[in-house]
């Protein structure tokens, strides 16, 4: 059934992942000529630094090895017998320097080490409205539940893991706001920005990056309309500030299927659309899983 956010209860709300359009250009993908020997770019990249992904080898093995954080959660990996990966999504809170995962196979148990380098996010300084930023009481218990609703969905780490890591990008536009920004919402600092925002009308569909299943929809505090995407072994996907979602959960999309349209809902100051990227429940940039 079609939800429909365009007059929005403002009793309702979300988790305050998302963030509001700047006026930064937007480069739209730009076809590139591909040569008899060329190969396809990895994606995502690998960019070892906070809110970035590490893309760790661990050789082969007849099995897949099963890896995780040093926080314990479950890590993505992909491959094939011949040589295994794990594609470890690195916090924005993550401090620099050495990192770990341990990596459970046949043999036992290993632990691998990564460096994590420095990377310094460009500041956005932002005015809403104060009631979006000092909650009253009521949109305060609001948000928490949301919170806590919202930290289940990402939790989610399904089978089959997904055969594409490569993303194609969900709504034709400008970037508006690049991830990792550290933002100041009526002076006050808040969380940086976790996703990548991409300027478009109000009414332009949303395409799937990649196969999925719809996880959650809702209409939250901060994101407004809301979906999450499920495409296997904890990568997950989540689309803001939604005019109108046309799915719900449980269905199964194929990249490029429509299944919302770019809004204006939750804390924003104009429409656009909000996409974050999750990996072993962090949120990372997107700009590593699509084409440069």
């Amino acid at each position: 059934m079609t939800q429909d956010f365009r007059f929005p209860n403002r009793r309702r709300t979300l988790l305050g992942l998302c963030a509001l359009p700047l006026s930064t250009p937007f480069a739209a993908q730009a076809a590139r000529p591909v040569s008899a020997t060329s190969e396809p770019a990895v994606r995502p990249r690998s960019l070892q630094v906070p809110g970035g992904v590490a893309r760790l080898p661990l050789g082969p093995a007849n099995q897949r090895p099963r890896v995780k954080t040093e926080a314990g959660l479950p890590v993505l990996v992909v491959g094939d017998a011949i040589a295994w990966t794990a594609i470890v999504g690195i916090p924005l809170a993550a401090q620099p320097g050495e990192a770990h995962v341990r990596v459970d196979e046949a043999g036992g148990s290993r632990r691998i080490a990564y460096a994590i380098a420095p990377k310094r996010y460009a500041e956005q300084r932002l005015t809403v409205a104060p009631k979006t930023v000092d909650l009253s009481a009521a949109d305060q218990a609001r948000y928490e539940r949301e919170r806590d609703h919202q930290a289940g969905v990402m939790a989610i780490f399904s089978d089959p893991l997904p055969a594409e890591l490569a993303m194609a990008v969900p709504v034709p536009g400008r970037r508006s706001s690049s991830f990792g920004l550290r933002r100041v919402f009526n002076g006050q600092a808040r969380n940086p920005h976790s996703g990548m925002d991409i300027a478009a009308g109000t009414g332009t569909p949303v395409r799937a990056p990649l196969p999925g299943r719809v996880i959650d929809t809702g209409d939250y505090f901060f994101n407004g309309g809301t979906v999450w995407l499920d495409h296997g072994g904890g990568l997950l996907s989540m689309y803001c500030h939604l005019s109108r979602i046309d799915a719900k959960v449980g269905d199964r999309l194929a990249t490029g299927d429509a299944f919302c349209a770019v809004g204006a809902t939750g804390r924003v100051t104009g429409p656009h659309l909000h996409w974050g990227v999750m990996l072993n429940r962090t949120m990372v940039d997107p700009a590593l899983f699509i084409e440069a």
